[in-house]
């Protein structure tokens, strides 16, 4: 590949999946990244800060998408009313070739302890993201706080579901039919 051809982040986040699936997180440069997308090490370094980054790029545009969906809802909306518009805003944003990339990316977290802890932190922010989103809509902790919670272990269900090779539900559709099943789980412990 030339290595003005466009894409840059996205080769550079493909040839990232190939090669830890091929011979491990630990044992894959970010040289050897670069070589394998068509690009030099300083153009990776322009995209991520180290190779880990390169598994978990777009955290703050998800962070944005979903306030973005919580602050656009109706002023009548729920809380989770609320998060399931941010739902839909972020799950909306996660493209075919996304899908098609996603379960190497997720068998790689899944093997490496230092992945997984990174996938928690990147959970825990997108909450924390939420939470000042609805804050901003008036709603008061610990209601904020919980609503934001479950909207982001609704996105994480529905993330597994969505690339799973025989589901055929677009991924909002998933986001929010876990989302529901939360609340009524919810619910069931009063």
């Amino acid at each position: 590949m030339a290595r003005w051809e466009p894409n840059a982040r996205l080769r550079l986040v493909q040839a990232a999946i190939d090669l830890f699936g091929e011979q491990g997180y630990d044992s894959t440069t970010v040289a050897q990244i670069a070589e394998r997308a068509g690009l030099t090490k300083t153009t990776f370094f322009r995209h991520f800060p180290d190779k880990r980054e390169v598994l978990f790029t777009g955290q703050q545009e998800h962070g944005r998408l979903l306030t973005e969906g919580i602050e656009g809802a109706p002023a009548s909306a729920t809380p989770l009313e609320a998060v399931a518009a941010g739902l839909d805003a972020l799950t909306a944003s996660f493209t075919p070739e996304q899908r098609a990339f996603a379960p190497r990316l997720s068998a790689v977290i899944a093997g490496h302890p230092e992945l997984r802890e990174r996938l928690a932190f990147k959970e825990l922010n997108l909450a924390a993201t939420a939470t000042d989103a609805l804050h901003r809509r008036g709603i008061p902790d610990p209601t904020a706080t919980l609503a934001a919670d479950l909207a982001v272990r609704a996105f994480a269900t529905a993330f597994t579901h969505w690339i799973t090779p025989t589901n055929d539900q677009p991924f909002p559709t998933l986001a929010r039919h876990s989302l529901e099943e939360l609340r009524r789980a919810a619910a069931a412990l009063t």
